[in-house]
């Protein structure tokens, strides 16, 4: 390789989107050689060597690397390695300085303290998932179900001996739950290479390299590739935003500050400890878009959850008055990570359009999930944060209190449509004090449990997608701990095994109606009925399909249970089809059997009303079709069209 090579010369462009073909570790074997070639950006160095197990980890002039480009690629092939060989880069730095650094584009590295990079050929594993490739070609992902299970690969499930399972055994365990429960994706956690379990994976060392935890980089392949036979989709959180100062890592990679920002306000995140990337070097950002090609190419993810959005963007995020600078037309804008936002949405969907991006983004910043060309920042899903703080902020509140707080179920209406979201109650609600979910909700023992049936009821019939956090599913009183599973045993206990029923029904029943999820981002798909009662702490309103059908949802988050209640609605017949106050859930049993025929009286806008009970803490749901066929006199049947 030279510098007049064209991966070289897009590289230093910042248009290499396949620069780890380039960098690394790469075996070679044919007529000619058999081996291993490395290469490495390390521009400021005076030298660099490869050392590993083959040579004792020394320093070794019979490893010296050779500068290829004045951007400062390095570059030495040796004879005779073969795939499983450790190994590192020593770094002479300008002031003469070793660094032990492991390779930015390794392929496979040693896990938690032992920080080596492993030679790994990534081209041997067998795909098996071209169907659901041609499928996800074929279908629009807006107007689809889209229910996903976040999780904690190292704390879902464990070994008796507390250790971890490999990807191999987990795979069939969590497709089996994510079938039975009626998920449609599973979102994992950070899987790259991370020093420390309690970083639960956000502070990245190997971006190129699963997690040696659970094996090797062909068992997340097997993984994935099991969730795509089955029908599952799979999205990984990732961390463009910033990586920690182990020594081994990127941090002053070549004794310069490299992937990181030169200018201390720009460069620190002070309340992680960790660096943020320099998005103006042309360099990292083939470092970086690459890697999001890396997963969606070399192990088929259908989606990329990019973790801390709002750090990048702003200047002067997590702050205080003197840490940062405006940038040069006075704001706090980061005009360079806007820009690499918007190229790297650009190329994913350039070369994979069927991708979800996903911005975790917490503030008001506009048109993240509107195209580039129209002025956006590209994604095509972000996180709803405001309806989360607003939603767990009331749910939280002393019912007799929530009419003071009545805006908080509402005000998530007034900008659903703004932008394609996604509703989540994920990992970072059930950490640092902030109690589970369950332990969140006031009041006694059963009202706690009622609770979370009616959260998750509205959550289901609110527009956007949705996503919960594992552990949710079985009712944890205790907060998520990255040092344990989930607590299974808990669906021995009669609530918990309930409300474990409930989600499981609540999931089948979003599964079965289009009127859910097909019209999530346009006032087509929703119409308020009622959204004022609030001395009763009721609303009601319609979710709308692509037919046209009707799906009524009236939503109590009251304890007390309310009779003759009228809501507004077309003349006609009405039958309940999905009741979380079901005694097979852990309610009182009231609900409203057979049909409810309308009533001429103007309500609600409307010229007729229907009469029904309301039970405490609670979300039910009608449907207008005489075709509908009931049973256990408005029990929950999923025949809906």
């Amino acid at each position: 390789m030279t510098e007049n090579d064209l991966p070289v010369y897009l590289f230093h462009q910042g248009t290499n989107y396949y620069s780890y073909k380039l960098l690394g570790s790469h075996p070679e074997e044919d007529e000619s050689r058999s081996g291993v070639v490395f290469r490495v950006w390390a521009p400021e160095a005076k030298s660099v060597h490869v050392a590993g197990n083959f040579n004792s980890w020394e320093k070794s002039d019979s490893f010296m690397m050779k500068r290829i480009s004045k951007g400062g690629i390095w570059e030495l092939f040796i004879p005779n390695l073969k795939e499983g060989h450790m190994y590192k880069y020593i770094i002479t730095s300008k002031d003469g300085s070793l660094l032990y650094k492991s390779d930015p584009y390794a392929f496979f590295s040693q896990s938690r303290s032992e920080t080596a990079s492993i030679i790994f050929n990534g081209g041997k594993f067998c795909w098996h998932d071209k169907n659901w490739l041609e499928y996800k070609k074929s279908t629009n992902i807006y107007q689809l179900p889209v229910n996903i299970y976040e999780v904690n690969l190292s704390s879902w499930k464990r070994r008796e001996d507390g250790n971890l399972y490999s990807y191999q055994e987990i795979a069939p365990m969590i497709i089996d739950h994510v079938k039975k429960n009626f998920f449609t994706h599973i979102e994992l956690m950070p899987v790259m290479e991370h020093p420390f379990d309690g970083s639960w994976g956000y502070q990245v060392t190997g971006y190129f390299a699963p997690t040696g935890r659970f094996g090797n980089p062909d068992g997340l392949k097997y993984l994935i590739d099991q969730c795509h036979l089955n029908g599952i989709g799979v999205i990984l959180d990732w961390v463009p935003a910033h990586f920690p100062k182990d020594d081994h890592g990127l941090y002053k990679f070549d004794g310069s500050f490299l992937y990181e920002y030169a200018d201390v306000q720009q460069r620190e995140n002070i309340s992680w400890g960790t660096h943020k990337f320099n998005y103006k070097r042309s360099e990292v950002q083939s470092f970086l878009i690459s890697n999001a090609v890396f997963w969606l190419e070399e192990y088929h993810v259908d989606g990329l959850r990019v973790d801390a959005v709002s750090s990048m963007l702003y200047l002067d995020y997590d702050k205080k008055e003197g840490e940062w600078k405006p940038n040069i037309y006075g704001g706090n804008e980061n005009l360079e990570a806007i820009e690499f936002l918007k190229k790297l949405n650009e190329t994913v969907f350039s070369m994979y359009p069927s991708t979800m991006m996903i911005a975790e983004e917490s503030t008001a910043w506009p048109m993240v999930t509107k195209p580039v060309y129209l002025g956006g920042l590209g994604f095509n899903f972000k996180w709803n944060m405001g309806w989360m703080n607003d939603m767990l902020e009331y749910m939280k509140t002393d019912p007799f209190y929530r009419k003071y707080k009545h805006k908080n179920i509402t005000f998530s209406l007034h900008y659903a449509f703004s932008e394609n979201f996604i509703l989540p109650l994920s990992h970072d609600e059930v950490v640092h004090g902030k109690k589970s979910i369950l332990d969140k909700m006031p009041g006694s023992y059963e009202e706690k449990f009622a609770g979370v049936r009616t959260l998750l009821g509205y959550m289901t019939a609110h527009p956007g997608k949705k996503l919960n956090f594992m552990g949710y599913e079985v009712g944890q009183f205790s907060e998520w701990d990255f040092n344990k599973e989930v607590e299974w045993f808990l669906t021995e206990y009669e609530y918990h095994k309930k409300l474990s029923i409930y989600i499981k029904d609540l999931n089948e029943f979003y599964l079965s109606c289009p009127q859910l999820w097909e019209v999530d981002y346009s006032w087509e798909g929703f119409k308020w009925i009622s959204n004022d009662d609030y001395e009763q702490n009721i609303i009601s309103f319609k979710r709308i399909n692509k037919k046209k059908e009707e799906l009524i949802a009236i939503v109590n988050f009251s304890p007390v249970e309310r009779h003759d209640y009228h809501i507004g609605a077309d003349n006609g017949t009405y039958i309940e089809v999905f009741n979380s106050n079901l005694e097979k859930y852990g309610g009182t049993g009231t609900n409203n059997p057979g049909s409810m025929v309308s009533y001429k009286g103007s309500t609600h806008g409307y010229d007729s009303y229907i009469s029904l009970t309301v039970p405490p803490l609670s979300a039910i749901f009608l449907k207008k079709d005489e075709k509908f066929k009931s049973s256990n006199g408005g029990g929950n049947v999923y025949e809906i069209s």
